[in-house]
């Protein structure tokens, strides 16, 4: 770098003047609405704060301070730099062959960063449940005026109306994060363009330094931000890579709805910004803020929670579409059969008496298993999970419960009854026995008697079980497209 021309860049609030191998960052003496930088001694404070922050995951590129002196008077300070090659950005290799390989360097690189910082657990601080929503409330005040004039009112209403309902029934998966250690003093500003990919391994600057309430958050919000950034450049594939490293290299687990939630919120700040901006006549920030406002949207339709309801006579092929629609969506996935036989004390594939009233079937037993499925589903949507049950559901009183269940935990509900004729189900359910034991132990007469017995599910969506599997599936999934 000793033969690169100088060059000046500007930001809004810092300029940074680069020479030979070096780059020198000065502060702007400016007040905006997040920071104050006009007086000199705050300024250098300032100064000093943001790089100490950045050495601690740059520190080869943060090499020091340097006084800028008038008169023999100390006026201000400069952070002395490593100068980087522009063309080594994250962001300028998005369409090379080394990217992918890249992105999982950087991955591995923030989460040893993470790894190496103390947990914070102040009451009601930031990064913590109360943090959260103050966090989220206060941004949509201060974008409620651009609602109408740059964006959408219905897209809006429907944002406010799914973040409030994750935070409204996931506060016991906040807190826990919380007592984890999993809320740090992070970066807090991870962007694509401030990620430089070295030999020696990624080199990642400028954190936001300006400001400790909104620095110090959960890890994976961090990594939400860069999450973020790469889906907008690179597309949701390179996002997922990069999210699935980070959480192999940090052993970092969370329901894939929280990883959403967090990017939601990222996409929601950007999108304020980018509206600020256009507000002060910045005509291509108008898009961008609709952009990230529809990235905000999206994040949260995929982090809405959800209780699926997968029912059906015996035979009609509901475990099938429950697994497959779980492997899909990487749901969690309850079923009637093993945990019946669990609370009878057998294993899976055990034979017990099967009859319509009779043994483990009997009324009273059935109820204490939707009773304990409807349990166990409440504690994992609570912890961020979508549930699905895979279970017959022939009364209205199991399903009456699941619907209070998802009103009071604020997952959506969707109900799903496979159907098929009595002669199709039987032939599955015989073609079950001959592979082998199985969890079920209803046979053909049963299952005839069994599909008679059953209530009318008009608030289901009917499935058509003797479609091939693959359909079934596709039927479903056309049907969640709304709402995934």
């Amino acid at each position: 770098m000793e033969h690169a021309p100088a060059e000046v860049v500007e930001t809004h609030v810092s300029t940074v003047f680069m020479a030979g191998d070096r780059a020198y960052k000065l502060l702007k003496p400016i007040t905006t609405g997040f920071l104050d930088h006009a007086d000199a001694t705050d300024r250098m404070m300032a100064t000093e704060v943001e790089y100490a922050l950045n050495r601690r995951i740059a520190p080869d590129v943060y090499l020091g301070l340097a006084d800028v002196v008038e008169g023999g008077e100390l006026v201000d300070k400069m952070i002395v730099m490593r100068r980087l090659p522009t063309a080594r950005r994250l962001s300028q290799m998005v369409d090379s062959d080394e990217f992918p390989d890249q992105l999982i360097a950087v991955a591995r690189r923030v989460a040893a960063f993470h790894a190496g910082l103390d947990p914070i657990h102040e009451p009601d601080g930031p990064g913590t449940f109360t943090g959260i929503v103050e966090d989220w409330r206060k941004n949509f005040d201060e974008m409620e005026q651009f609602v109408g004039p740059i964006l959408d009112r219905a897209s809006h209403d429907e944002i406010v109306s799914r973040a409030s309902a994750y935070l409204d029934g996931r506060k016991e998966l906040f807190v826990q994060r919380e007592q984890d250690g999993l809320v740090r003093d992070v970066h807090g500003d991870l962007l694509a363009d401030d990620i430089f990919c070295l030999d020696g391994g990624p080199r990642i600057l400028d954190c936001l330094a300006f400001s400790r309430r909104l620095r110090v958050h959960d890890v994976l919000a961090d990594i939400a931000f860069l999450v973020m950034d790469i889906d907008r450049l690179a597309g949701p594939g390179a996002a997922r890579l990069l999210l699935r490293h980070y959480q192999e290299f940090s052993d970092e687990h969370h329901p894939s709805s929280l990883a959403h939630f967090h990017v939601a919120y990222r996409s929601l700040v950007r999108t304020k910004v980018a509206c600020l901006r256009a507000a002060q006549g910045d005509r291509e920030s108008v898009g961008l803020a609709r952009r990230h406002h529809d990235m905000v949207r999206d994040h949260l339709l995929r982090a809405t929670v959800r209780l699926v309801l997968v029912g059906g006579a015996p035979g009609t092929g509901k475990s099938t579409l429950a697994e497959s629609l779980c492997e899909r969506y990487d749901w969690s996935l309850l079923s009637s059969d093993e945990l019946r036989k669990d609370m009878a004390g057998l294993g899976h594939t055990e034979s017990a008496e099967a009859g319509l009233d009779a043994g483990i079937y009997q009324s009273e037993f059935t109820t204490a298993v939707y009773d304990e499925l409807l349990r166990e589903a409440r504690l994992l949507i609570r912890r961020g999970e979508s549930v699905v049950i895979d279970a017959s559901f022939p009364r209205q009183r199991a399903r009456q419960l699941a619907r209070a269940v998802a009103a009071e935990e604020k997952a959506e509900l969707i109900e799903l009854e496979c159907r098929a004729d009595a002669e199709l189900a039987a032939d599955r359910i015989a073609a079950r026995a001959a592979r082998g034991p199985n969890p079920s132990d209803v046979n053909p007469e049963l299952a005839r008697r069994l599909a008679a017995a059953r209530d009318q599910w008009e608030s289901a969506l009917a499935v058509d079980a003797s479609t091939p599997p693959e359909d079934m599936v596709a039927r479903v999934a056309n049907h969640l497209a709304t709402s995934l």
